[in-house]
């Protein structure tokens, strides 16, 4: 595969991780109680942070469609049927975060993984990563403090 072609693709991938993570949180927003506005404004930020990143990688050569991955779409169903049995707490919403966040992780690791990406593009991509890396360590230092 070309390598251009390549990083379209690894980019396009990182987009539709990034859709998955604002569709992930409005699904979160909408688990929460009304006294949960902390964690509705955090959760806001990191929909916010995502978009911004979208747009980046759009600009370093991304060509998305708007669809997302099949792994984000089967993160959705599985936090759809864990809120069922979890009653919908603090604890349980910020589980699944975490699990999502991880799930990035995942997808950037493999992204910075590839062979010849040009290094302005890694150099977006770990910067990417290392700010995702502190919004996970947030959602799971929340998550260790619910009991």
């Amino acid at each position: 595969m070309e390598t251009t072609e390549m990083t379209t693709e690894i980019l396009n991938d990182l987009v539709q991780i990034n859709n998955d993570r604002i569709v992930g949180y409005e699904r979160a927003m909408k688990e929460l109680k009304d006294g949960d506005a902390d964690l509705k404004e955090l959760f806001s930020g990191m929909i916010n942070e995502s978009i911004e990143y979208k747009s980046q990688l759009v600009s370093a050569g991304a060509s998305p469609e708007n669809d997302t991955t099949n792994s984000g779409k089967i993160y959705r169903v599985w936090m759809d049927v864990k809120a069922v049995f979890t009653g919908h707490d603090r604890k349980a919403v910020l589980e699944n975060c975490e699990f999502g966040e991880d799930a990035a992780q995942k997808a950037y690791d493999t992204a910075l993984a590839a062979e010849n990406l040009p290094s302005d593009v890694r150099a977006l991509l770990s910067q990417q990563k290392q700010n995702l890396r502190a919004s996970h360590d947030r959602i799971k230092l929340l998550r260790d403090f619910q009991k």
